[in-house]
């Protein structure tokens, strides 16, 4: 496959992820979109460390970097997620906008 294939694919995966964030209300779908786009940015990586003009290992590298924070973004999403539901009962995104209560 050329560059362009994966680069459209992750154009794809990123612009679904954007919309998921845009138009979703519920907290759990916003945080998946979050991760739809995170994982078309690794895609980015790999395809331009494999079929850049120095072909070399750094886009892996970055791309293992950013699956462990995006690892680790998601445990602490969770996390607030569901306290945030055990104190408002609801996983709508607009009933988090005020966090004094």
């Amino acid at each position: 496959m050329l560059l362009t294939s994966y680069l459209a694919l992750a154009a794809i995966l990123f612009c679904i992820g954007l919309y998921g964030v845009l138009i979703k209300r519920n907290a759990v779908l916003v945080l998946f979109s979050i991760e739809l786009m995170l994982n078309a940015v690794n895609l980015n990586l790999v395809a331009f460390a494999k079929y850049g003009v120095f072909g070399n290992m750094v886009g892996q590298v970055f791309t293992l970097f950013s699956i462990a924070v995006a690892a680790a973004e998601a445990a602490v999403g969770i996390a607030l997620i569901i306290a945030l539901y055990r104190h408002k009962e609801t996983a709508e995104v607009e009933q988090y906008d005020s966090l004094k209560e």
